[in-house]
């Protein structure tokens, strides 16, 4: 079977030092993604991502890390095939262009639903991060109270 990812990129005006540590470090995170985690993402250490909008916890476990190029991590919650990846790219300028993969739905209406919400997810991702580390502004905040579990 056929099989989609979820795809989304960004430049930033920052160094591929300051994106990375933003992305992997569980205090950058809060600051415009997720409420907490249990500690920074790290190869082969599972930690608990908690959204403010939900009463649950992820865990996400880190996998693959290279410093200033590439992240990836699977919070799947043991499905097979469903790895993150984050590939950094910095730029002549010193922006950095941020390219975000997820693996991987099967062809069918409900992989399809499901890579949609996915692309989604990142693209939004990608602009509280930009947002945070361009201009210090936290777009997340209150942005998704309609969806509230509390």
């Amino acid at each position: 079977m056929e099989k989609l990812t979820a795809k989304a990129s960004i430049q930033i005006q920052q160094d591929a030092q300051k994106v990375f540590t933003a992305i992997v470090s569980a205090q950058g995170m809060s600051n415009y993604f997720i409420a907490s985690a249990t500690g920074d993402l790290e190869k082969n250490r599972i930690v608990e991502w908690k959204f403010p909008e939900f009463d649950e916890v992820f865990p996400v476990e880190g996998k693959e890390i290279k410093p200033n190029e590439y992240i990836s991590f699977d919070w799947s919650g043991g499905e097979v095939n469903k790895l993150v990846e984050i590939f950094l790219n910095e730029q002549p300028d010193g922006s950095t262009v941020v390219k975000v993969v997820e693996h991987e739905m099967d062809k069918t209406d409900e992989g399809i639903k499901q890579m949609m919400q996915q692309t989604e997810g990142w693209a939004n991702f990608l602009a509280c991060l930009k947002a945070y580390l361009d201009h210090g502004i936290n777009l997340r905040k209150g942005a998704f109270a309609f969806m509230s579990t509390k």
